[in-house]
C-alpha cells in the first residue's frame, strides 16, 4: 500500500505530462485476450504502452506498484453515454447530444463528437471508478436517425479515437413517434434515405429527406465505414433489422435488446454485437415484454459478442460494471462479463487494436481494484490511462471530504 501511494502521489504530480515507466508487481492480472487471467503476473509499461506481461520482470528506474496479488484489468467501458456534452441533465444550455431542426429533420451528418468538453466535471467522476473509454452517442431527440458519435478515452484528450458510429433508434413508444407514429414507417422512411444515399434519388426532389452532406455520411456507412448503433428492444424489430443490414450490407450493433435472446442464434450468425442492460427484467413498456435477467447469458451461450450499456446513465457510468456483475449473477462465465466491460466494446467500435485487453502493444489503460471488480462492494485502486496515473478524485470525492473534515471557526462547507 505504501508503495502504491508513493507511486500515485509522484504520477499525479505531473497528469498533464509524459507518461511514467510503471512496473506493477504480483497482481492478479484478468488481461481480457488470449492470455486470460494470469496470478502473481507482472505489467511493466514504457512510454504510455505495455511492454511485457510475465514474472518475474525488471525494469531499472521504473516506478514499482506492489498489487499484492489484487486484480488488474482493463480500464473499463463506461456504455453508450453523453459524458461530456451533457453536464446538468435538466439544464438544456449543458446538453449537446441532440440536433432539432424543423426543416431538414434527418441529419446523419450531425457529430456529437464536435461538442465534446474534455473538461467537463463528469469525466472524474467515470474515471475514479475504473471507467476508461465510452462510447460517445447522439440522442434521438429530434430524429430517429440521431447522428453521429465516438469513442473517447477520459485521459482528457479532446478528440476521438477510431472511426465514427451512426445512431439509430427503432421501435414503438418515443421512436414511433419520430416517425409518423409507426413503427413500419421508420422502415419506410429509412428505404428512402438508403436510395438517396445510393443515388437513386435526385438531390433537388422535393421528397428527399437528405442534405448532400447527409447522403455522402449514410453512404460511407452503407459501404462498411463505420457501424450503425440501433437502439431497439423487441424481437419483431430486431428481426426486420437484421434482414435489412443483410440486404443492404451494413454493419450494426444493438443497444438495449431486451428481447434479443430470441434470436440469439440468427444474431451469432450475422455476428452482431449486442450492448445490453442486464438490469432490465421488467415489462417496462410493449417492447420489452420478454425481458430477462438471463438475456446476457443466452445470448452469449449462442455466441453473440455481449457488451454492457444502460441508456442515459451519463452520471452513472460506474452502474455499468454493476450491469455485468449482475449478468454473471445469472449465468454469464465471470470472463465473459470482464471482456463485455473491455475487449468487446473496444472490438465492437474499432479501437480493439489500442485498448481493451492488456498485451504488449496496447495502451496502458490499466485498473487496479481492492477486489473482484464486478463486484459493487470494490473500487478502483489507481487508474492509468496511456501509462498515466489519474487523480483518483473528482467533484464528489471533494465534497465528501470537505464535509467530512472537522468544523473550525467558519462552518465545514467553507473551502481556504
Amino acid at each position: 500500500m505504501r508503495a502504491l501511494a508513493v507511486a500515485v502521489a509522484l504520477a499525479s504530480t505531473s497528469f498533464a505530462a509524459f507518461a511514467q515507466d510503471v512496473l506493477i508487481r504480483n497482481a492478479t492480472v484478468h488481461t481480457a485476450g488470449a492470455q486470460g487471467t494470469l496470478k502473481n503476473a507482472d505489467v511493466l509499461v514504457r512510454n504510455g504502452v505495455v511492454q511485457s506481461v510475465g514474472s518475474g520482470l525488471a525494469a531499472p528506474g521504473a516506478t514499482v506498484v506492489e498489487a499484492n496479488g489484487r486484480p488488474l484489468t482493463p480500464a473499463f467501458f463506461g456504455g453508450i453515454t453523453e459524458i461530456g456534452v451533457e453536464e446538468v441533465s435538466g439544464e438544456s444550455a449543458t446538453a449537446d447530444s441532440a440536433v432539432t431542426l424543423e426543416d431538414q429533420p434527418m441529419r446523419p451528418e450531425f457529430d456529437v463528437t464536435l461538442a465534446y468538453n474534455p473538461a467537463s466535471v463528469v469525466i472524474p467522476v467515470a474515471r475514479v471508478e475504473g471507467i476508461g473509454f465510452t462510447l460517445l452517442g447522439a440522442s434521438t431527440g429530434g430524429s430517429f436517425i440521431a447522428g453521429q458519435g465516438g469513442v473517447m478515452r477520459l485521459d482528457g484528450s479532446a478528440d476521438p479515437v477510431g472511426p465514427r458510429a451512426l445512431f439509430v433508434r427503432l421501435g414503438g413508444g418515443g421512436a414511433a413517434d419520430l416517425a409518423g407514429k409507426s413503427r413500419a414507417a421508420q422502415w419506410m422512411l429509412l428505404d428512402q434515405m438508403v436510395a438517396e444515399a445510393r443515388g437513386r434519388v435526385a438531390v433537388d426532389s422535393p421528397h428527399a429527406l437528405l442534405t448532400p452532406a447527409g447522403r455522402a455520411t449514410l453512404a460511407r456507412y452503407l459501404a462498411g465505414n463505420g457501424r450503425i448503433v440501433v437502439q431497439v428492444n423487441r424481437a419483431a424489430d430486431i428481426r426486420q433489422l437484421l434482414r435489412w443490414a443483410q440486404r443492404e450490407n451494413v454493419r450494426i450493433a444493438i443497444a438495449g435488446g431486451a428481447e434479443a435472446w430470441k434470436l440469439a442464434p440468427q444474431l451469432a450468425q450475422a455476428k452482431v454485437p449486442v450492448f445490453v442492460d442486464a438490469l432490465a427484467d421488467l415489462p417496462a413498456d410493449f417492447d420489452q415484454i420478454g425481458a430477462t435477467l438471463e438475456n446476457a447469458a443466452r445470448l452469449d451461450s449462442a455466441g453473440v459478442p455481449v457488451g454492457f450499456s444502460q441508456v442515459g446513465e451519463s452520471h452513472n457510468a460506474r452502474k455499468n460494471r454493476q450491469l455485468a456483475g449482475n449478468a454473471v449473477a445469472n449465468g454469464l462465465p465471470w470472463e465473459d462479463g470482464l471482456a463485455g466491460l473491455t475487449r468487446v466494446p473496444a472490438e465492437a467500435f474499432g479501437v480493439g487494436d489500442r485498448i481493451g485487453t492488456i498485451a504488449p502493444g496496447k495502451l496502458a489503460d490499466l485498473v487496479l481494484w481492492t477486489a473482484d471488480p464486478l463486484d459493487v462492494s470494490s473500487t478502483a485502486e489507481q487508474v492509468w490511462l496511456g501509462g498515466r496515473a489519474m487523480p483518483m478524485r473528482s467533484r464528489q470525492t471533494e465534497l465528501r471530504d470537505r464535509y467530512l473534515q472537522q468544523a473550525g471557526p467558519l462552518p465545514r462547507a467553507y473551502s481556504k
